[in-house]
């Protein structure tokens, strides 16, 4: 490896806007952030939105679900092959 070319690292401590700070390793000597994981609504449990999620043929279906229901129902003719 080489000498001289790793940036200096530091104990950091690391402030939030709710006033929690702890400490971590970082090239800065202090860090001041807006949110934590003490004030995220995330990591509360407080959620406002919930999100479903749905597969490609569930989006499919509920797109195209019955022309292509009805697609499948009606068999297509056989064509003659020429000998």
């Amino acid at each position: 490896m080489k000498k001289n070319i790793h940036p200096q690292v530091y104990e950091t401590i690391v402030t939030c806007g709710c006033g929690n700070s702890f400490k971590t390793i970082s090239t800065k000597k202090e860090l001041k952030v807006e949110i934590c994981s003490n004030c995220h609504p995330f990591y509360k449990g407080v959620t406002t939105t919930t999100v479903e999620a749905k597969g490609k043929i569930e989006k499919f279906l509920s797109k195209f679900g019955k022309e292509y229901q009805q697609k499948l129902a009606t068999k297509p003719t056989k064509k003659k092959v020429k000998k």
